[in-house]
């Protein structure tokens, strides 16, 4: 199981770091630029906070996935990220509009790969959770 954690882990940290590239990709610049001071701050700020996020939970997962496996509190962790993601996993499917991707073939494959991503991660941390 501690294998399972650390590729938990090593994707958690990419996704962090993928992060940085969210403002050039989704055209930020432009689409933001109608919103308030606030708003546009707010975003940046939100998007920080989620990269840096994912980040530290993909790097507890790397580093301490033993203590996850074994510790009580560790088990607790676990069964919170295994509840968090289980809870992405439902937005990719009832709050993302189909719009999004269907009939894009490289958005219906982010589509696919991001929510088999989120099944691995809540699988992973709810075993986790449950392992003796």
């Amino acid at each position: 199981m501690e294998i399972y954690l650390k590729l938990a882990g090593i994707i958690l940290i990419v996704l962090g770091i993928v992060h940085i590239a969210f403002p050039r990709r989704f055209n930020w610049k432009a689409d933001l630029a109608g919103l308030s001071l606030i708003n546009k701050q707010m975003m940046m700020v939100h998007t920080f906070f989620i990269a840096l996020t994912v980040f530290m939970m993909g790097i507890l997962s790397f580093v301490y996935a033993g203590e996850l496996l074994t510790n009580p509190f560790g088990k607790v962790i676990s069964l919170g990220l295994a509840i968090f993601w289980f809870i992405r996993l439902l937005f990719q499917f009832f709050v993302y509009s189909k719009e999004l991707w269907k009939g894009k073939i490289f958005e219906t494959i982010m589509h696919i790969l991001f929510a088999l991503i989120w099944i691995y991660l809540t699988v992973v941390y709810f075993l986790t959770y449950r392992s003796i």
